[in-house]
């Protein structure tokens, strides 16, 4: 028996003492050789999210976007803020590569106008996937360079470059790229050490876990496996945010392309109520625009269950009257806008939506019912720059709205021009073929125009072709249009309305035009009358030209009877003149308005 636990001893001793030194030496081995190839995928991720980050910054920025790749422009503006990216960043360069691989700019001016024509550039950021090398550079070679002899940590003049670049895409196009480079010596290093530590670290636990008792070392693994369980709730909470904010980044994006490309109000409107209720899920929210006249706020749309009033006014909230952001319940003594409900006390936010340094409407946030409140606090940021972006895209619906109203209007009567009426004839000409429906048109002329301007002056004319202008938009009902052709020229667009109704509608407006009194200076001025033709589809023309030369041709017959009158297209004259005496006696009459 003695024998026997005196030989069993030295074996376990020598089997624990081999099994001590694989540990040691499988540790050292881990930290020799494994910290390299983690410490790059660690330095790839890490700049990969910076890059991406970076790229949401220079789109968001630049005043075009992801358009400015297509053009291979710059404004003076963006190529300000861009010089200013390397001062305040740890990126020293970048370049801007059109989809050809062409650089439009580099913060290292020598670049541009350089093609890359390396085949990864095709085949992998051309495909709009990210590209990612790290390669050893000298010193003199990386712009900017102020790092000390001790602060590479690598033998002689040599840096850790790493190089990525990053896609642009728009409307699912490869429009170019963003190639950033950044010093990683000192983060690769940083990566290295650490790693290392915690390698040295498990080797030493290693060993005194295999030293320490069964009891100890089962501790030990419950303490261990607790803390593991805790790293990795923290690790998925990290990574949940992580995918949060590129979700909401992404978001942003998306609504900020989708807003540029509305074409109305409505629209937008529409757009915006989808995109908010995944940007800002914790909030119900309804947005209101200024009306033309400013004296009240429209009702746009609303989401998440919330509400808009059809109109209020700006004096009923509190944060267009202090001309900033207003947080209702977030200080000890506030009070409630009065566009909302006064019984509901959740908190909320009124953001002013600015563009071009005025208030043009109004993003009312609210909690919604059972919200934990830190998460609506935290939507702040970005409700604002929601506002921001729904502000500029409503500037420019209406400003473009506003332009193509002026380019259709005329600038003295306010009424359609003739480029408008030829456009929307042609499109009740299509419908009244298609359906079958009746279509009339009106030709007026003022009679005895010229002598309003020789006798009173152009300012008197003026006057006399607004009167005219205002009784025929007061005229019109529904789908009707009065247009100004030129001169003292007008036309009256009565679609749905057959020949014999729009020459009673003719008859009427000629004797409301005939009762229009126009005051100029301290007298009235002489009575105004109009000569009116009619012609109707589809007995006058089918087509646009067709129908108003019918309708110019009444107006004409209506002159040679005596003016002051309605004719028909095709009606016979009661002087049974022929067209060349009827076109003599309107020439004739012409001309003796021309001398006065």
């Amino acid at each position: 028996m003695t024998r026997i636990r005196f030989l069993g001893r030295p074996r376990l001793n020598m089997l624990l003492m081999l099994f001590l030194g694989l540990a040691t030496a499988v540790a050292w081995l881990s930290v020799v050789y494994l910290p390299t190839p983690l410490v790059n995928r660690m330095m790839r991720e890490d700049i990969s999210r910076e890059a991406e980050n970076w790229r949401f910054r220079v789109l968001h920025t630049l005043e075009d976007g992801s358009l400015a790749f297509e053009r291979g422009r710059l404004s003076e503006v963006d190529i300000a803020w861009l010089e200013e990216v390397t001062t305040l960043s740890d990126i020293y360069r970048f370049k801007l590569f059109t989809a050809d691989g062409r650089v439009f700019w580099s913060s290292r001016a020598s670049d541009i106008g350089t093609i890359n024509d390396k085949p990864y550039f095709q085949s992998v950021v051309a495909q709009g996937e990210k590209y990612y090398k790290a390669e050893m550079k000298p010193m003199g070679e990386v712009d900017g360079h102020l790092h000390g002899a001790a602060d590479h940590h690598l033998p002689g003049d040599m840096l850790c470059v790493a190089e990525i670049y990053t896609p642009v895409m728009r409307d699912g196009r490869f429009v170019g790229a963003i190639e950033f480079y950044t010093d990683v010596t000192a983060m690769g290093h940083t990566f290295t050490i650490r790693l290392r530590n915690i390698f040295i670290g498990l080797s030493g636990i290693s060993l005194i876990l295999l030293v320490l008792t069964t009891v100890v070392i089962r501790r030990a693994g419950r303490i261990q496996v607790a803390a593991m369980r805790e790293r990795a709730e923290d690790e998925r909470e990290m990574m949940q945010d992580q995918m949060r904010l590129t979700r909401e980044v992404q978001l942003l994006g998306e609504l900020n392309e989708w807003l540029q490309s509305s074409r109305s109000l409505d629209e937008l409107f529409q757009m915006v109520g989808r995109f908010m209720t995944h940007i800002l899920p914790h909030c119900e929210g309804s947005i209101y625009v200024y009306s033309n006249s400013r004296d009240v706020l429209v009702g746009a749309t609303s989401w998440n269950g919330g509400h808009h009033c059809d109109h209020i006014r700006a004096e009923d909230c509190w944060g267009l009257r202090r001309g900033r952001t207003y947080s209702y319940g977030a200080a000890e003594v506030d009070f409630p806008c009065g566009h909302t409900e006064t019984q509901d006390t959740r908190p909320a936010y009124c953001f002013p939506v600015l563009a071009h340094g005025e208030t043009i409407g109004l993003l009312h946030l609210k909690a919604r019912p059972k919200t934990n409140l830190l998460d609506f606090r935290a939507s702040q940021k970005r409700a604002q720059m929601c506002a921001e972006q729904i502000s500029l895209a409503i500037a420019n619906v209406q400003m473009r709205d506003q332009l193509h109203d002026r380019s259709i209007r005329d600038p003295l009567t306010g009424l359609y021009n003739r480029r408008h009426l030829t456009e929307t004839l042609r499109r009740h000409l299509d419908r009244a073929q298609r359906e079958d429906r009746p279509l009339s048109l009106l030709s007026l002329d003022v009679d005895h125009f010229k002598r309003f301007n020789d006798n009173h002056g152009h300012d008197a004319g003026d006057m006399v072709l607004r009167a005219v202008g205002s009784a025929l938009e007061q005229f019109c009902d529904g789908d009707e249009t009065a247009c100004r052709i030129g001169g003292e020229e007008f036309m009256l667009l009565l679609p749905d309305l057959r020949l014999e109704a729009a020459a009673l509608r003719a008859e009427a407006l000629r004797g409301a035009v005939e009762r229009i009194s126009v005051r100029y200076g301290e007298k009235n001025l002489p009575r105004i009358t109009v000569s009116i033709g009619v012609a109707a589809h589809p007995d006058d023309g089918a087509m646009p030209q067709q129908l108003m030369k019918a309708a110019d041709d009444a107006l004409y017959d209506a002159k040679g009877r005596g003016r002051n009158q309605v004719a028909i297209a095709g009606e016979a004259d009661p002087a049974k003149d022929d067209a060349p005496t009827l076109f003599a006696k309107v020439q004739q009459a012409e001309a003796l308005d021309r001398a006065g």
